[in-house]
């Protein structure tokens, strides 16, 4: 069942802070990795490039969880567990600038590589922990 993001959520997102995205591997190990999160409404949004393992595990098993914390005060958290609701490449080469521009202050994401194609995932909130 979905949910709403609270302000909390909201604010944690909105800041430059990082997520750290867990997803399962093919052997139901868990993989963890950093990522600039936004959001569109109540919907994380996570870029990332095509193939990556995020992504492979994704499209295999929707399942994920992400916890957030400011990086100001590490305490001050949340965590949510929801699930990909879709990969979308449309707007994701603006998404990413978008992006940078939040995190690293540059016009530009500066390390794409030759030929990568940009995805935005977007995540359904069921769960969010404060």
């Amino acid at each position: 069942m979905p949910t709403r993001l609270t302000p909390k959520a909201i604010k944690l997102i909105d800041g430059k802070n990082f997520g750290y995205l867990a997803t399962t591997m093919p052997d139901g190990s868990p993989h963890v990795t950093p990522v600039w999160v936004d959001h569109e409404g109540d919907i994380i949004l996570v870029n990332t490039a095509q193939g990556r393992v995020k992504q492979r595990n994704i499209t295999r098993d929707p399942r994920v969880a992400i916890s957030i914390a400011d990086q100001n005060n590490p305490y001050d958290k949340i965590v949510i567990r929801g699930r990909v609701v879709s990969q979308t490449t449309q707007g994701a080469d603006e998404h990413i600038d978008k992006l940078a521009k939040k995190y690293t202050g540059a016009d530009k994401y500066q390390w794409r590589g030759p030929g990568e194609k940009r995805i935005i995932i977007k995540i359904e909130p069921a769960r969010i922990s404060e």
